[in-house]
């Protein structure tokens, strides 16, 4: 479903009339910032796999600093991977890499450490390589993306639209009260069920990540 069809699906269970646009109305407009709110909660709730994605960062002798472009600060990151020489690399704290850059003579090689190091000027994250490369490296960060808000009337959502209606959907019937006989409790208890059983369903696609190790 488009932006749109949201839109009005929900204005149809409002008992209102539907629009030919998002920004037709001031409703329809508040109807549309319900739905990216939602759509904000839901994509936080589970690491979907419509939202996984690799960003590579292609190395430089003697640059050890890399902008993942894209990514803003909105992800969850699943592991990072040395494409040329075939290997995870391993995360270390920031003040592991103070103690590296600062108070030792900084290794060159093959990167076998990360370290995330705050945002660019254009809101995406950095991130910090060790050693310092001493060469071109393929570096593949494996990642779960949070997609920017839906904004024209045919943009789609990644995430399955059913439980972000239902949420959206609860959030309009609180704003105003109640709907008819459904009470915003009950729209929430329906959007609730809806986004656990569609985590459900997707998370059968990783069983693994449901799996808690203790060592």
């Amino acid at each position: 479903m488009t932006y749109l069809d949201i839109v009005n699906n929900i204005l149809v269970r409002l008992r209102e009339r539907t629009v030919s646009t998002v920004s037709e109305t001031a409703y329809s407009s508040l109807i549309g910032v319900l739905i990216n709110d939602a759509k904000v909660q839901i994509e936080s709730a589970w690491n979907w796999s419509a939202l996984r994605e690799t960003k590579t960062a292609t190395t430089a002798d003697g640059s050890f600093s890399y902008e993942l472009n894209g990514l803003k600060n909105k992800f969850t990151l699943i592991d990072v991977v040395n494409d040329t020489d075939d290997f995870f690399l391993s995360y270390r704290s920031s003040h592991y890499f103070n103690q590296l850059f600062l108070n030792a003579e900084p290794q060159r090689g093959s990167p076998v450490y990360y370290s995330f190091n705050g945002v660019s000027s254009d809101g995406d994250t950095q991130v910090d390589l060790y050693p310092i490369p001493d060469g071109v490296y393929t570096i593949r960060f494996n990642v779960v993306t949070r997609t920017d808000d839906l904004v024209n009337d045919a943009d789609v959502l990644s995430i399955p639209d059913f439980p972000v209606r239902l949420l959206a959907y609860a959030m309009a019937v609180e704003e105003r009260g109640e709907d008819g006989a459904t009470s915003s409790v009950s729209a929430f208890q329906s959007a609730n069920n809806a986004i656990q059983d569609f985590i459900s369903l997707d998370a059968d696609k990783h069983p693994e990540e449901l799996i808690w190790i203790v060592e």
